[in-house]
């Protein structure tokens, strides 16, 4: 369903492992990265009242997700780190064209957004089926499914809000770039990373 290019290797779930207090303080900055990123999509397309209506939700099941993952750091008497950067989000950053109306920007930022939400799932898929936590196994199923979910949503509003663009010709795009820049990752607890 995701169409990416290169799947995470299971082991990657090995070096997850050895450092959860790390992939949970991770996972938690990437909910609050995300629902920054749909309030940001409001504050530049205010005037689209669906795409604003859609936005605030994604925006608040992502401060949802945030909390829980806090709760679960604070269960295992755990402590949320500083925000981590986002080395594989900042390169798929500058992939987005920079140039063309404001309805292009916008379907490119929904493709930016599809594509971190694509391999967020993709990797929660990883950590459900493959760690040994039973309690962290339900939780990245449940999550992972609420990913795919907000996937379909920004690839939609994409097709549905282009202008001039060939939308799947550009979200091609996006996973062959995602899939040159990918194989630089899978090697460290993060969520991303």
């Amino acid at each position: 369903m995701l169409g990416l290019k290169l799947a995470t290797d299971p082991r990657w779930v090995n070096i997850v492992e050895s450092n959860i207090e790390e992939i949970l303080t991770d996972h938690a900055w990437c909910e609050q990265k995300a629902a920054s990123n749909a309030i940001s999509i409001v504050t530049y397309n205010s005037e689209i009242e669906e795409l604003v209506t859609e936005m605030l939700e994604i925006a608040r099941e992502e401060l949802e997700h945030f909390q829980m993952v806090h709760n679960i750091i604070k269960e295992r008497g755990l402590t949320l780190g500083r925000e981590r950067k986002d080395h594989y989000v900042n390169e798929l950053f500058k992939f987005m064209k920079k140039d063309g109306s404001r309805r292009d920007a916008l379907c490119d930022r929904l493709l930016f957004s599809a594509m971190i939400e694509a391999r967020s799932c993709e990797r929660f898929k990883v950590l459900s089926e493959n760690i040994k936590d039973e309690k962290l196994a339900k939780f990245y199923r449940d999550l992972m499914i609420s990913e795919a979910g907000h996937y379909t949503t920004f690839l939609g509003f994409a097709r549905k809000y282009q202008d001039n663009i060939d939308i799947d010709k550009r979200w091609k795009e996006w996973i062959e770039y995602e899939g040159s820049i990918i194989t630089n990752y899978g090697k460290k607890e993060t969520v991303h990373g």
